[in-house]
């Protein structure tokens, strides 16, 4: 048996809480997009009303490749990242699945999907609807796929498969998360059984089970049908990379995640967690935020103190994900936060306000634990300039300063080799972004409620100005924090600081640095490796 291991494989990492889990009522979806080499945009499209006749041309997210043209619907909406006007927002993780099922004549990819599904829907339920007819009707070009599918009063989780070449359409489920819970989904297929009566909740393509028959993929009874098993069995690396990061974030917030531990360590790769759990306490925006800057940390899988972690204790490791020594397979831990991150997004919808003061992208280019999120309001005018790509200006093959994805690697590559000596630098100046975006929030949205009960258009313009004001101080401050990190840690050394300056000498010159050498863990290590090879005699 195959799987798809693409490049997109062991990518990306959701979490959603529904809306009564969440402290403020909002329905909340976060996206890891997570894929090496990829340059971070955030996508726009401006609705309006469209032509009889007119095409919309479709092209792989991943690639860029033409794969064909789909009539355009009448009238779409303006999205902005991965919310539209009308707080819809859908997110995905690839989980690849059986190999035989990919189909290369389909036209519509995971990624067409997402956009043409927020350019065309007002709910969440209307995106499944859009989604499942497009491929019934014009093929599924990618992988096994599972996506967050959310507006403003609930958010559903579906998966897909494709059919195989000449199979034509996909089979699909899709279960609605309840008000009072989280889930999390991390490229490994979630979905095991479905309550098939279950019409309000539930929803699936009307052979997900025949299918499996004809396939040879299940042979037992309706009700003991598990989309997981047929369409894409969990494995180790399924287990390890993709399901350790869901119980990752269960376990901060559910109580007695440790009996699930087996099936996250790739020990039981017949077992399973359930898809959502009631949280033990109701959850923020920026405790999403926080979600995705996990390493499993304080946990077996904790990677911030062995040796792959180098003497700065770096919960990052280099790619690939395995690698061979004297003839033996190894592999590294995978969290939620990874440096191939190429956008972090988390997705605040709320139906106690308009649509266009309710939905906020909040968004950040690279490793979510090495951005400050800055929100972006989804009935803006205009998107941050720093959030687009411009050939040859600013793109995967070339650097900008007016980037926000190549300034953030910038510091955070900078960091990554000296995580405990530099993070804490980063981690003040990003804290102290996002409180203040947080502080804001309440005061900003009750101006532009105020503008809009009298005037939409002016509460947009304004929504749009601080929009993009927030990702203007964002990219002022993390220029000034790469020249801070620059001059303070030279050469390896420290700068002495007092009142938030770097001390002189008395003499004008810039006080003697500090030199911490290795931790102490780390001179141990080169000890019991060199012996008295560096012993300094005693005289």
């Amino acid at each position: 048996m195959t799987f798809i291991l693409g490049m997109k494989a062991q990518a990306c990492t959701n979490i959603i809480v529904a809306k009564n889990a969440s402290v403020d009522g909002s329905v909340i979806v976060s996206y890891n997009a997570d894929s090496y080499g990829a340059y971070g945009v955030m996508y726009r499209h401006v609705g309006g009303k469209h032509q009889a006749g007119e095409m919309r041309k479709i092209y792989e997210w991943d690639t860029g490749k033409y794969l064909g043209e789909i009539p355009q619907a009448e009238v779409t909406y303006n999205v902005v990242g991965q919310m539209n006007e009308h707080q819809v927002t859908v997110c995905e993780t690839t989980f690849g699945g059986r190999e035989e099922l990919a189909d290369s004549t389909g036209i519509i990819d995971y990624g067409s999907l997402i956009y043409i599904a927020l350019e065309r829907s007002k709910t969440a339920r209307e995106a499944i609807d859009v989604m499942t007819s497009l491929v019934a009707k014009y093929g599924y070009y990618s992988e096994g796929e599972t996506f967050s599918i959310a507006d403003k009063n609930e958010v559903w989780v579906m998966e897909m498969m494709g059919k195989g070449p000449g199979g034509h359409g996909a089979v699909w489920v899709a279960v609605r998360i309840p008000d009072d819970c989280i889930c999390c989904h991390a490229n490994q297929s979630r979905i095991t059984r479905f309550d098939m009566k279950d019409k309000k909740n539930v929803l699936y393509s009307k052979d997900v089970v025949k299918f499996a028959r004809e396939k040879g993929y299940f042979s037992g009874k309706d009700a003991d049908f598990s989309f997981r098993d047929a369409y894409a069995p969990m494995d180790f690396s399924g287990a390890r990379y993709c399901e350790a990061r869901v119980w990752s974030f269960f376990n901060h917030w559910v109580d007695g995640m440790d009996k699930y531990l087996d099936v996250a360590m790739g020990k039981n790769n017949k077992g399973e967690m359930p898809l959502y759990f009631v949280p033990k306490a109701k959850l923020t925006v920026a405790d999403v935020q926080n979600g995705m800057r996990d390493h499993y940390e304080g946990t077996p899988l904790d990677i911030n103190h062995d040796l792959g972690a180098g003497p700065y204790n770096m919960p990052y490791r280099p790619t690939p994900l395995s690698f061979t020594s004297d003839g033996k397979k190894y592999f590294n831990e995978r969290p939620i936060s990874t440096q191939q991150t190429s956008f972090a997004f988390v997705g605040q919808m709320r139906d106690y306000l308009p649509d266009a003061i309710g939905g906020v992208v909040w968004w950040g280019n690279d490793d979510a634990n090495m951005v400050a999120y800055t929100p972006v309001y989804c009935s803006v005018n205009e998107i941050p300039a720093c959030y687009t790509a411009i050939k040859g200006q600013q793109d995967a093959l070339t650097f900008s300063w007016n980037s926000a994805f190549w300034v953030c690697n910038l510091v955070a590559n900078m960091v990554y080799p000296y995580y405990s000596k530099m993070m804490p630098d980063l981690q003040k100046v990003r804290d102290e972004l996002e409180n203040g975006y947080f502080s804001r929030q309440k005061e900003i949205e009750a101006e532009a409620k105020r503008l809009y009960d009298t005037d939409p258009a002016s509460a947009k313009a304004y929504l749009t100005d601080y929009s993009l004001k927030s990702s203007d101080s964002m990219m002022e401050r993390w220029k000034n924090l790469f020249y801070y990190i620059t001059v303070k840690h030279n050469d390896m050394c420290i700068k002495s600081e007092g009142d938030g300056k770097f001390l002189e000498n008395g003499h004008g010159q810039a006080a003697f640095p500090i030199r911490p050498g290795y931790p102490e863990y780390y001179r141990q290590q080169i000890t019991k490796q060199t012996g008295d090879r560096y012993l300094i005699p005693e005289e």
